[in-house]
Order: structure tokens, then sequence, then C-alpha cells
């Protein structure tokens, strides 16, 4: 007679929602009736990787203006260094900017501010894309702009978007149109949770060879005094005669579901770009592709991740400065060497005369030097001695030594 049990567990409130799709008055893409907000999709951690990752970059890489025809950066405008006008700085409304376009493929703003002479917006700040809504007039093609069910004159509107599709006015949400992969990744951490949280299986099974446990109260007095032995303590257990415990032991691709979540997690990397599965680790299918170092890695991200959505925003802050001014990310900041490669670099620039010793000692965070304006005067290369004493030829010694 056997008597199958659950060990007592810690109990804990563990949710999860289903990923949601924003509103959208005038986007394409599919629908999924279970899927309302947006950021539910953060839950699963990939999707949350990608986006926060983006936006992290773009907050802190360092951004220059310039001058059309000039190589040296100017300062900032000192409207676009607070965008909003919240004393939050730029790097956070660049934060906010990227996580409206990713997950929903529209990033909206109402202007409080425009330039006397141009006329661009100065002053931008961000709403919320699920709490704006924008309608289009069938009789006259008057867009109807409403924020948190205010009406906005459409002339305060800022809008910008990704992923545009003909026809359409509002860009493809990547969350609503890749609802079901998504869905999937959150519904296998669903059923993860409440196979720990609930117990699926037995944790073990107690048996008896020699005694007939056909009395039910027989059999949960047994079990209950089995649990009062092994609860809160750890001295060995000792059972009576027929007695013996089995646990069930569960194998950890099973309990952990690692391949759905390793698959589920690729899958939302890959609705971002092509690069960030490999970014982030996670197996796409091609074992061949592998990181030789943290440079390499590094333009791996800059390159086929985080660059597509950099250049957008340099496109978007160009469009609010006057002409001839356009804006751009120090790529370098983000791409990391070591202190021997760095030094080589350095010194392949100086010897090409690409930069002089004050631009190096800048980039090293060292102070400019009076000299360190000018290319530096090539010096002879030093001759090295060769190891093998007898490979010197004597006829080329002076005085013929």
């Amino acid at each position: 007679m056997s008597i199958l049990f659950r060990a007592p567990r810690e109990h804990r409130q563990l949710q999860f929602v289903n990923p949601p799709i924003p509103p959208n008055s005038e986007a394409g893409g599919f629908t999924s009736p279970d899927l309302t907000r947006a950021e539910s999709s953060l839950q699963k951690i990939a999707v949350w990787a990608c986006v926060n990752l983006v936006a992290t970059i773009a907050e802190t890489m360092p951004l220059d203006e310039y001058v059309e025809g000039e190589k040296r950066p100017v300062p900032l405008e000192p409207w676009l260094a607070d965008l909003d006008g919240t004393g939050h700085g730029l790097g956070d409304w660049l934060y906010q900017y990227v996580f409206s376009q990713m997950l929903r493929g529209n990033a909206y703003g109402t202007v409080l501010e425009r330039d006397k002479r141009r006329g661009t917006p100065t002053q931008i700040v961000l709403q919320h894309p699920d709490k704006t809504r924008v309608r289009r007039d069938p009789r006259d093609g008057h867009l109807d702009w409403t924020v948190c069910g205010q009406p906005v004159d459409a002339s305060k509107m800022w809008h910008k978007r990704v992923f545009p599709v003909p026809g359409e006015m509002l860009g493809l949400s990547p969350i609503e149109l890749h609802a079901l992969t998504i869905g999937l990744g959150l519904s296998s951490l669903n059923f993860g949770a409440a196979w720990f949280r609930d117990g699926a299986h037995p944790s073990g099974i107690l048996t008896n060879d020699q005694l007939d446990m056909k009395d039910e109260d027989q059999a949960k007095t047994a079990k209950a005094r089995f649990l009062a032995a092994i609860r809160g303590t750890r001295e060995p257990l000792v059972l009576g005669k027929g007695w013996a415990f089995k646990a069930i032991q569960v194998a950890p691709n099973e309990s952990q579901f690692l391949e759905t979540n390793n698959y589920t997690s690729a899958e939302c990397c890959n609705i971002f770009g092509p690069g960030f599965a490999s970014v982030f680790g996670y197996s796409t299918g091609d074992n061949s592709l592998t990181y030789t170092n943290i440079e390499q890695r590094s333009l791996d991200l800059l390159t086929y991740a985080a660059d597509p959505w950099l250049v957008r925003i340099e496109r978007v802050l160009r469009m609010l400065l006057p002409p001839g001014r356009f804006v751009k990310f120090n790529r370098a900041a983000l791409v990391k060497t070591d202190l021997l490669t760095r030094y080589r670099a350095h010194e392949i620039a100086l010897r090409n005369d690409f930069k002089v010793v004050n631009e190096v000692r800048d980039d090293e965070d060292l102070a400019p030097v009076e000299w360190g304006a000018k290319p530096v005067e090539q010096k002879k290369p030093i001759p090295i001695a060769p190891a093998d004493p007898s490979a010197v030829d004597d006829d080329k010694l002076p005085g013929g030594q």
C-alpha cells in the first residue's frame, strides 16, 4: 500500500499577467483579447533586457552636436540638454522615448515651446502611448488628438513612429504584432510558477509492503505521523517495519522548462533586431557564432543591435536643431578595449598623423601638454639586436670587427 503526499512548502503568491496590446486607433497588426498593456510583456526577461539595453545606451552614451563641414563638436543647445523642461535632462527623455518606440512603435509628446524663428519644438513632454488617442476625420482628414481623455490641438502634438505601414498613420507595435510569441514565453513562466508553487506532482511515495492501508483514516494517520517526524527538523528519519519512502525526482530540464524558456527568449530578442539574442547568449541554432573578446562583443552589440535605434534618435533630434546642425552619439564610448590594444591604436594614429598627442591624451582622460598640438616628429625605429650572436655579420660591424 502506498501513500502519495506533498511535502510541506512555503506558499508564495506569484502572479504573471499575459502580455498586452496597447490600443492603437490606426495601427495595423494582429490583436489578442488577452493582452492589454505593453509593460506586461517586460515580465519576459528577454523583452526587458532588449528594451532596457537600448534605452540605457541612449541615456548614457555621450551625445555631441556638430556644425556641417566641421569635425569638432560644439556645445549642445541649452534647450536640448533638458528637452522636456523637467530638470531630469536629455538622458531621461531619451530613455522614455526609446521605451515608447520599442514597445509600441510610436512616441507621442505635447509641444510646450517652439523656436520663434524656425517654429520647431524646443520643449516636448512625452506622453504615455496608451493614454494618447488619435482619430482622423473622414470628411476633411483633420486629426483629433486626446491625451488622458482631454482633447489637444493637433498643432501641439508631436508624433514619431517606427515600423511604418503604407496607408497607416501609426507605426506597428512590436508587442502587438508578436503577442503570440511573447505570450508563449509568459505561459511557460506561468506553468513553471504553478509547478513550484502548487506542486504539480507528489514529492514522494510512502509505502508499506506488510500492512493493508485500505482504511482511509489509517492512511491519514500514517501520513500525518510521517510529516510530523520530518517537519522542521533535520534529524534522521527512522521508519518502522515494512515502511519505505521514495522521493520523486524531476529532471531539471522538465522542472525549469529551460528549453522552452530559451527558445522563447531567443525569439523575443529577434523581435527587436538580429543581434540581441547573440549578445545575451541565447541559443539561436547556430553554434558557430562565438565572441573572441570584449571588444568584438561590444562591436557586435553596436553594429547589429543598438545602432539602428541610435541612428533613428539622431535623425529625430536633427529635425529639432537649426539648419546646418546635427547630433551624433560618440559610439567609441561603447567599444571597450584592453590597455595594450588601445595604446597600439594610439601609436598607429600618431604615426600616420590621424591624431596629435593632445587628442590621444584626451582619449585617456589626461591633461593636454604644450607641445601636444602638433604632429609628432617621426623617429627612426631603434634596431633590435638579434637573439643569436652567431647571426651577426662581422663585416657590417664598425671597423670590420
